[in-house]
């Protein structure tokens, strides 16, 4: 073998062993992204808004709380129809509690609490981690895809494909998608802001779908703060005083 085939030969090798330090973690990536989204334990106020074909509109206005990566619970502020409804989720478990009305009642991911094309999975989401494996991911100009699969039949979306920027590392869009590939809706990540205390995300999520054409709903994000609650607070008895939390 010549002296030059055997240094191409020799360095092609060393380039194979070194090959996997450079791949890219994708559950790693997804970690970081899930965290640049939303802080581990926070609170938030969102205004929900629902828009029909003929440009009608019905606003919502909650306040919600996480901790970890399986306790969310929203309250309703607005509309005076809805003040003082409230929601819980603990892992795939959901509740809706009407003031007044008994005990809480069981919901499901896949319906909405508030109608328009947002269900309850994305009302009351989760770390992406907590529900998913990525199954690849490649760069494409100044963007990372994630192909996520969904680790239980329980999850909304059985495969998301989600867009997220380069630099910062936060979604710029996901397509929900079924098992067959079918396309239910996608999600559109807007106006990146930064809320104080290191958090910088998108205050603004859209969402239309195929599905229910001409129909969007937006979400506005505010005051986004970390902040760490005790285990009770995320409880079907303490649904009726979530609003005591503001």
């Amino acid at each position: 073998m010549s002296i030059t085939k055997a240094f191409f030969a020799s360095l092609l090798s060393v380039l194979l062993l070194i090959a996997p330090a450079y791949a890219l973690d994708g559950n790693k990536l997804l970690k970081e992204i899930d965290r640049n989204l939303n802080p581990e334990s926070y609170e938030l106020y969102r205004k929900l808004i629902n828009i029909e074909p003929d440009g009608k509109k019905k606003e919502f206005t909650l306040f919600s709380i996480k901790k970890g990566t399986d306790k969310v619970a929203a309250v309703f502020l607005a509309p005076p129809s809805e003040k003082g409804r409230s929601t819980l989720r603990l892992g795939d478990n959901m509740w809706l509690n009407i003031p007044n009305v008994g005990k809480p009642i069981r919901i499901t991911s896949l319906q909405s609490v508030v109608g328009g094309v947002f269900n309850n999975a994305d009302i009351l989401n989760l770390d992406y981690t907590s529900e998913y494996d990525v199954e690849s991911v490649t760069e494409t100009g100044g963007m990372y895809l994630l192909i996520l699969k969904a680790k239980t039949k329980n999850v909304a979306y059985d495969r998301l494909k989600m867009w997220a920027d380069k630099a910062k590392k936060i979604p710029t869009k996901i397509e929900c998608r079924t098992e067959a590939d079918m396309l239910i809706k996608t999600l559109y990540f807007k106006d990146v802001k930064d809320f104080g205390g290191g958090i910088v995300r998108p205050a603004v999520t859209e969402t239309d779908s195929p599905l229910h054409k001409g129909y969007k709903s937006v979400m506005i994000a505010a005051q986004v703060k970390k902040r760490t609650f005790k285990d009770e607070v995320f409880t079907l008895t303490f649904m009726p005083n979530l609003e005591s939390l503001r």
